[in-house]
């Protein structure tokens, strides 16, 4: 009998209502004769008793300084509560649930405090309970460390979880639920003519993630690639099939034409960049010394252009206090322009296909909205622009390269 693994998001567990509807979807798929592990996140979000921000918060207004230690101790109870709350739900429809902890269910990790990597799953204890007709709910974000601690994984956690349990049990695929009917081919609340992807490749997901679409975790995703497993980005108030994420997607009509418009999958920005200018003459020691102080501080660049006279980059800008601090230290003659954004074209036929760049800055500039920077990869092209622009650029392109329709 196939396996398949649904995760469902702080949304989809909020309410009563919503719980219901997670039941539904569970019901289905073991009326289609499919065994089911079930992955959820913390109730809700911000500000509602159980979600995570929430109870990171008791600890922080006690301790600003709290160990991440007790931070992870703390926030690993609210998926607990709702494996418990949504098992509590199904038995009500006379199914036979079992909530497991990320300890229960075997997730081994490194201990990265907040931040910390799967290394392992022992499956059996899971394998057991399915081979016993059981739906198993398995906290996600969490794991324990093989030193016994209680870990979480970070941003997105829950949904690396329900990869890594779909790579570790051959799941036939993965969903992940969530309040959106699927990816777009921009930000719905940007672009109001954006329109779902019916399929996409790991790799553009993957791309989409990194550049600011809040998809799936970009861990979530190299996860499932390197396990091949299919997954599905799907609506729990709906009925739409949603996005397939796989190794291949479907050749349309005209997928192949040299044509831009019909290379792209998406278009992904990323608010609150700041653009950083050293200007000095090349010193190869001393930038050594300055790049191995900012790694040290956890600075991560982005967009680098090094020049003989000058070294750009991007950061996100909430590190530009801590920045201004090792410049000042290294006595460096430097500029900064905040408020930038970083809007990304992504599609993984774009390499070698002339006139892609061409149709951005023609686009753009028809807008006069400048480019103060750029940067590719072979199936993305990122611009750098100033934040207030960033709803005009984002629709511009959407336009230019015909993604409404």
């Amino acid at each position: 009998m196939d396996i398949i693994v649904q995760k469902f998001g702080g949304t989809s567990v909020s309410t009563k209502e919503r719980r219901e509807m997670v039941a539904n979807k569970i019901l289905g798929a073991l009326n289609n004769g499919l065994q089911v592990v079930v992955v959820v996140s913390a109730m809700g979000r911000r500000g509602e008793p159980y979600a995570t921000d929430t109870l990171k918060g008791l600890a922080l207004d006690v301790n600003p300084d709290c160990s991440l230690r007790a931070l992870d101790f703390l926030m690993s109870c609210g998926e607990a509560i709702s494996a418990a709350v949504l098992a509590s739900t199904l038995e009500l429809h006379g199914v036979n649930a079992v909530p497991m902890t990320g300890y229960q269910a075997g997730i081994i990790t490194d201990t990265s405090f907040s931040n910390s990597e799967i290394k392992s799953i022992d499956h059996e204890k899971i394998l057991r309970h399915l081979a016993k007709e059981e739906v198993v709910i398995i906290c996600g974000f969490q794991g324990i460390s093989e030193e016994g601690e209680i870990t979480t994984l970070g941003r997105g956690g829950s949904d690396t979880t329900a990869t890594a349990i779909g790579v570790a049990l051959g799941a036939k695929y993965v969903e992940i639920y969530t309040d959106v009917n699927g990816i777009m081919t921009a930000d719905p609340n940007v672009v109001p003519t954006a329109k779902i992807i019916d399929e996409i490749n790991y790799e553009e997901v993957f791309q989409m993630a990194e550049k600011g679409a809040k998809v799936i975790h970009p861990r979530a995703v190299e996860i499932a690639q390197k396990g091949n497993i299919m997954v599905k980005i799907k609506n729990t108030m709906t009925s739409h099939p949603g996005t397939v994420i796989s190794y291949h997607k479907k050749i349309g009509e005209g997928l192949y034409s040299t044509q831009p418009s019909k290379l792209l999958t998406a278009i992904t920005h990323k608010e609150d960049i700041a653009q950083v200018t050293i200007l000095e003459e090349d010193n190869l020691e001393n930038d050594s010394m300055l790049l191995t102080q900012m790694a040290d501080a956890n600075i991560s660049i982005d967009m680098i252009n090094f020049f003989i006279d000058k070294k750009v980059f991007t950061i996100d800008a909430y590190q530009t206090p801590l920045i201004k601090k090792i410049f000042s230290e290294f006595k460096v003659n430097y500029s900064i322009a905040e408020d930038c954004c970083k809007v990304t074209i992504i599609g993984s036929r774009i390499t070698g296909i002339p006139g892609v760049m061409a149709t951005i800055v023609q686009a753009l500039a028809k807008e006069g909205i400048r480019i103060l920077q750029s940067s590719d990869s072979h199936s993305t092209i990122s611009c750098l622009i100033k934040k207030e622009e960033t709803k005009k650029a984002v629709n511009v392109l959407h336009e230019a390269f015909q993604l409404h329709l």
